[in-house]
C-alpha cells in the first residue's frame, strides 16, 4: 500500500501537476495540505476520473487538507480539542485494506511565526490537541499513518542553517518538544526508520534562490504506529517534483506498507 503526502500550496495552481503525480507514482492513498480553497473550488471531478475517492475539508483563501484513495473511505474532520477552531487542518480517514484498515490522519499543522505572537501559542496548543488525539488513537492498535506538513524541523540534519533557524517557530526548542513528545508516544518516524542521512529535505522556499542553493527543510511527515512500522517496505521523496513548471514549495513524501 502506497501513502503519500503533499503540501501542494494551492490545489487550483497545482492541477496539472497533481493529476501528473497520480498517474505517475499510483499512490493508493494520498494526503493534501494547503489546498487554499473550499469543496466546491476543488478538481473534484478531474481526481474521481482519475480513480480516486476524494474527502475534502476546505477553507477559503487559506488551509485545507484533503485526502484522495483508490478505495471508498469513511472520513472524520477536525482536530478534536477546541470546538472554536475554525481552522482546516485535520481530515482523518479509515480505509479497508484487505482483512483489516488502515486509518490516515492527514493534517496541516500551524506554521507558528512569529514565536513572540498568539500564533506561537496557537502552534504549541494544537500540537498538544494532535498529542491527545493521537494517543487515543493508537490505544485501537491499528494501521495507523499520521502524516502531513507538521512545520516543524526535528533536528540539525533536516534543515541547511541549524544555527540560522533556531529563533523560528518551525525549530525552536519548544516546537521540536512537542514533536518528541507526539514521537514518545511510540510513532516512528518513517524517514528516519529508513535512513539517518542529512539533507533529506521537502520544501525549498520561492525566494533567495534556495531551490538551486538545496537550502531546503524537512518538514512534511509520516508518523507511523507500530502496526504500521511493521510492514513499512520503503520511503521515498520524490524530490523532481520541485524542479518541474509551476512547482509546490514542498514536494510529496511516501511510503510503502507491505500487506
Amino acid at each position: 500500500m502506497r501513502i503519500a503526502t503533499w503540501n501542494v500550496n494551492s490545489v487550483r495552481q497545482r492541477t496539472e501537476a497533481l493529476l501528473a503525480y497520480l498517474q505517475e507514482v499510483q499512490p493508493d492513498v494520498l494526503c493534501l495540505q494547503e489546498l487554499k480553497c473550499q469543496e466546491a473550488a476543488f478538481p473534484r471531478l478531474e481526481i474521481e476520473s482519475a480513480g480516486y475517492n476524494v474527502a475534502i475539508h476546505g477553507q477559503k483563501s487559506y488551509n485545507g487538507v484533503a485526502i484522495l484513495s483508490k478505495t471508498p473511505f469513511e472520513t472524520s474532520l477536525g482536530l478534536p480539542g477546541d470546538e472554536s477552531d475554525e481552522q482546516s487542518r485535520y481530515i482523518e480517514a479509515v480505509i479497508p485494506r484487505g482483512r483489516t484498515v488502515v486509518r490516515v490522519g492527514c493534517l496541516y499543522l500551524p506554521n507558528g511565526n512569529p514565536i513572540e505572537s498568539e500564533k506561537y501559542t496557537y502552534k504549541l496548543a494544537w500540537m498538544d490537541r494532535l498529542i491527545a488525539h493521537a494517543r487515543k488513537l493508537l490505544a485501537f492498535e491499528e494501521i495507523l499513518v499520521l502524516c502531513g506538513d507538521y512545520n516543524v524541523i526535528p533536528d540539525a540534519r533536516d534543515v541547511y542553517d541549524p544555527a540560522g533557524w533556531i529563533d523560528d517557530a518551525l525549530f525552536a526548542p519548544g516546537t521540536r518538544e512537542k514533536f518528541r513528545q507526539l514521537l514518545a508516544l511510540g510513532f516512528i518516524d518513517a524517514l528516519r526508520a529508513a535512513t539517518d542521512a542529512a539533507k533529506n529535505y521537502t520544501f525549498w522556499d520561492y525566494q533567495a534562490g534556495a531551490w538551486p542553493r538545496d537550502h531546503g527543510l524537512r518538514i512534511d511527515h509520516l508518523l507511523l504506529s507500530p502496526q504500521a512500522a511493521d510492514r513499512l517496505a520503503s520511503v521515498a521523496i520524490d524530490r523532481d517534483m520541485r524542479a518541474r513548471e509551476k512547482p509546490s514549495d514542498h514536494v510529496p513524501i511516501r511510503i510503502d506498507l507491505r500487506d
